[in-house]
């Protein structure tokens, strides 16, 4: 049984719109770094969604640009979890209210 692609760009965009709630609504550092992360998979659901609907030949582009973004995907997350624990470490809070002034 083959998915339709509509069906698989409403599931990434169920999932973007959850990732950009939840970067949006939360004031902890760690879950706007997690809402970020799930919109950018949901941008990799739906570029492989559209690459399904292509012939073989022409999909591999559809499926190698997500790849390149997992990877950029998990760089970021390492840099961003590394800065969210140094600012946990200098403010003792990961609440974004708390260092909205940061030294210069």
């Amino acid at each position: 049984m083959e998915l339709q692609a509509m069906y698989v760009q409403i599931l990434a965009l169920v999932i973007f719109a959850i990732g950009l709630i939840v970067a949006i609504s939360r004031r902890n550092i760690f879950f706007v770094l997690m809402g970020v992360e799930l919109a950018l998979n949901a941008v990799n659901l739906s570029f492989v969604g559209f690459a399904k609907t292509l012939p073989a030949e022409m999909s591999v582009a559809g499926q190698i640009v997500p790849l390149f973004a997992i990877a950029v995907a998990a760089a970021e997350a390492c840099v961003g979890l590394a800065m969210v624990i140094m600012i946990f470490r200098n403010r003792e809070s990961v609440d974004s209210n708390d260092f909205s002034n940061l030294k210069g």
